[in-house]
């Protein structure tokens, strides 16, 4: 067993150790790992998390994958089993993995605002910056990632509440306005979406910044003060007490201090899925949000979950993903937010998932070798 990360540890096991793995239908992610590979050789590599699992570990098997020919679920497992090998996750309280869900919604949108559409999407703001090691100054924790460059000095970026009471206004970065407040900050909870405008065009929107102040969740915040049961937190019971309490919503939803900002990108293939942080199409059920400071992106994950069973006809849910994302509220080796597709339907699915689960990372060969 590898125990040299902090918080947790690899512990090297078989494919028949994987509960679910032979009822898994894995052939769906070769196109994605396709994506991957072109992203790494032909723009840019993914960022190493502190794993230390590289691009370069993972080009073997993307590489392998494009000459494969795949016809079945069991050729798909097949070739992981050859070229792959699972170490579970263990994280050093003892306590197991834990899975959320995401999905891209569609919204309603203006390209103008007027009395009914009055709640804007962002663009990414000219004076906000990446923060590392080599600028960051002193008065911004570590988890700041981005800033305000104002006068040659870097600050904290104004948070949710000073940007809705109109920090950014009159700037010109609106891509379009909604109806609603919160449909605004779902959307930046989910960080993608779709946007359809009267005439029934679509466009579409995804991540492309953040104003850097951590994530705080509004459910955890109903449930300290008593609004919402803990067991029955989920993204609708969430919404239900926003619209019974409309003079709350604005200081419920500044407790998240966060901000997000979008980018425009094509919408010609409304049945691919957005492209998120690993810069390729997400696939519905196959691709899941991962902490991307341990984490590195392309890698394969099987996840299994006892009681999440509404996603898979109620059957255990066990599969095998693609670490194509990450998210403010994703930390932590064995944590993860599973993409359940577009839509009002994928959202019901999404809005219930908050289940302990199991979760072991596939290494190539070559790499499994320094882990075992």
């Amino acid at each position: 067993m590898s125990e040299d990360k902090p918080g947790f540890a690899l512990q090297a096991i078989r494919f028949d150790d994987l509960e679910g793995w032979m009822d898994d239908d894995p052939s769906g992610l070769f196109e994605g790992m396709e994506a991957c590979r072109r992203q790494i050789i032909e723009i840019k590599p993914y960022r190493t998390g502190s794993l230390g699992l590289t691009a370069q570990d993972l080009l073997p098997l993307l590489e392998a994958a494009r000459t494969e020919s795949i016809s079945s679920a069991s050729d798909a497992r097949a070739f992981f089993q050859s070229h792959c090998r699972p170490f579970r996750i263990l994280r050093a309280d003892g306590n197991s993995g834990f899975v959320t869900a995401f999905y891209e919604p569609e919204i309603m949108v203006s390209a103008m605002p007027d009395d009914e559409y009055r709640f804007p999407f962002y663009r990414r703001p000219d004076d906000l910056i990446d923060i590392d090691a080599g600028n960051r100054p002193a008065c911004l924790p570590e988890s700041y990632a981005f800033g305000r460059l104002s006068d040659g000095s870097i600050q904290a970026y104004p948070d949710r509440r000073a940007i809705d009471e109109g920090f950014l206004a009159g700037r010109g970065l609106e891509i379009a306005w909604a109806k609603s407040k919160v449909d605004v900050f779902f959307v930046h909870v989910q960080g993608a979406a779709r946007l359809r405008y009267p005439d029934g065009s679509i466009g579409r929107i995804t991540y492309a910044g953040k104003a850097g102040h951590p994530f705080s969740a509004i459910g955890k915040l109903l449930i300290e003060r008593g609004e919402i049961e803990r067991s029955e937190i989920s993204m609708q019971t969430i919404r239900r007490w926003l619209g019974a309490h409309p003079h709350q919503v604005d200081e419920v939803l500044w407790h998240n201090r966060s901000y997000i900002f979008f980018r425009e990108v094509p919408a010609a293939d409304l049945n691919a899925g957005p492209v998120a942080a690993a810069k390729v199409p997400l696939i519905a059920g196959r691709s899941l949000a991962v902490d991307r400071l341990i984490h590195t992106f392309g890698f394969p994950f099987f996840i299994r979950s006892e009681n999440l069973v509404h996603l898979d006809g109620c059957k255990p849910f066990a599969r095998l993903m693609l670490a194509l994302d990450t998210g403010s509220a994703i930390v932590g080796p064995a944590r993860g937010d599973i993409f359940t597709g577009s839509g009002d339907q994928a959202g019901e699915l999404a809005g219930t998932v908050r289940h302990d689960a199991d979760f072991v990372v596939l290494l190539p060969n070559a790499a499994a070798a320094r882990f075992a």
